[in-house]
């Protein structure tokens, strides 16, 4: 089991109203991914959302991506997702974009795709139905990789047209793509990317139990995968949850109980209007709930958080192995000042992560070396 963090330049409060604390909530994330690539961690993704306020200011992840692929050394840099609606990004774009970030990272980078949050997101582009970009999706996927396969490229599809032959530059990194991931959020997404031969992004704030359907489908349908999308199959599932590892374990549960806590979630709640919610689910701008003692010790034991001591977290962990997750990323904690969100990245990194992931080399590399001999 591999560990990455989910980065999404979240700017809560009157922060998200200020430029300046706005640049130092991005420059902040950067010493994050930093520091990650020192600890053992392998993976670090972002998202691209837009005009989505206080949840996520990071609508250009790309240029985060490129700036950090000199910086660090080791860590896969992960787009979560890039918007494959031509209406939001054009495919021809999106093709360029991820072969140059191939390219400066030398081959670190992890294609996730998706179709944006929500209706008020993609109503930023004056799309008004977000089932319809399902369908714009389904064919462009397809197409990029063809994109980089060729050198007289045209196409003339449903939902975009190219006319004329065209060498859409550059290819990427030893001219073989990037391991290709979708957003997922039921199981029959899941099993969707298993047949296709694609890695799943499992972005939910479900505890593992819940999550374990969703692996298994996708499980099964990699296993039914006879024509995967691109030229080798990218078998990983990944999901998501939250991690406050500390030395002091009664430390890291009282960080747990803070007020402001589930504010992201009701951000969530009301951006990720396609999402199902829970009745219990914060309604924002309504203040969310503050968990007691209690209610985090039961968060933990249902497998909805991760808390606690190195060796209280590691422990924990052991139900996310047997429910065959190939990778878990954690969101930065949103309640955490910058120095105790460092403090966590940097003990997990290293007294934890090392019990689970032994191989050095990450497994996306190890798929994407099938096609390149090494």
């Amino acid at each position: 089991m591999e560990f990455g963090l989910f980065l999404q330049g979240y700017v809560p409060g009157p922060a998200a109203h200020d430029t300046d604390r706005e640049h130092e909530a991005f420059l902040r994330e950067v010493e994050l991914v930093v520091l990650a690539d020192r600890t053992n961690w392998k993976y670090a993704w972002f998202s691209e959302h837009h005009a989505l306020t206080e949840y996520s200011h990071l609508s250009s992840s790309e240029v985060m991506m490129a700036y950090l692929a000199r910086a660090t050394e080791r860590i896969h840099l992960g787009s979560g997702i890039f918007n494959l609606s031509p209406r939001v990004n054009h495919p021809v774009r999106n093709a360029e974009r991820v072969a140059m970030l191939d390219h400066v990272s030398e081959g670190r980078f992890e294609w996730g795709t998706g179709r944006g949050a929500g209706s008020h997101e993609v109503a930023t582009f004056n799309i008004d139905d977000t089932s319809s970009t399902r369908a714009e999706w389904d064919e462009v996927i397809r197409e990029i990789p063809r994109m980089w396969e060729t050198e007289a490229y045209t196409f003339q599809g449903a939902h975009f047209q190219i006319d004329k032959p065209h060498n859409i530059l550059p290819k990427p990194y030893r001219n073989v793509h990037p391991p290709i991931w979708v957003a997922c959020g039921n199981p029959p997404t899941f099993g969707k990317a298993g047949r296709l031969g694609i890695g799943a992004l499992g972005f939910n704030f479900s505890p593992i139990h819940e999550m374990r359907p969703m692996i298994e489908a996708y499980k099964k349908g990699i296993a039914e995968c006879e024509e995967p999308i691109g030229r080798y199959v990218n078998d990983n599932v990944m999901v998501t949850n939250a991690v406050l590892c500390f030395e002091d374990g009664d430390r890291a549960r009282d960080i747990a109980t803070r007020p402001n806590r589930g504010y992201l979630y009701s951000l969530v709640c009301l951006y990720h209007d396609t999402f199902p919610k829970p009745d219990w689910a914060p309604v924002w701008p309504e203040k969310p709930r503050v968990l007691d003692r209690e209610t985090v010790d039961a968060a933990i034991a249902a497998g909805a958080l991760l808390c606690g001591t190195p060796e209280e977290v590691a422990e924990q962990l052991q139900a996310y192995e047997r429910s065959g997750v190939d990778q878990l990323v954690f969101g930065v904690p949103s309640d955490l000042e910058h120095d105790e969100a460092m403090e966590c990245i940097e003990l997990f990194g290293n007294n934890v992560i090392g019990e689970f992931d032994k191989d050095p080399i990450h497994r996306t590399t190890r798929q994407r070396a099938t096609v390149t001999g090494g």
